[in-house]
């Protein structure tokens, strides 16, 4: 069994188009859009496994992930 990567997720409201939009800080060109934070989520984790899926193919080392990062509001 593969280990289990984790990744920092920013959802960000998309003011132009709506909705919101879904970047990892890690990987910059995986990006995940929705209506909703749910489906921006969901749509960006779709674009992570791909990438790594790739990148696993063509033989390039894959990312360990991210720490655990966990939200302040002040």
């Amino acid at each position: 069994m593969e280990p289990v990567r984790r990744f920092a997720v920013a959802i960000h409201s998309d003011h132009e188009d709506g909705g919101y939009v879904a970047t990892l800080p890690s990987l910059p060109g995986v990006v995940g859009q929705g209506e909703t934070e749910e489906e921006a989520l969901e749509d960006v984790e779709a674009a992570l496994r791909f990438t790594l899926e790739s990148m696993e193919e063509l033989g390039e080392e894959l990312p360990e992930g991210d720490e655990i990062v966990r939200e302040l509001a002040v």
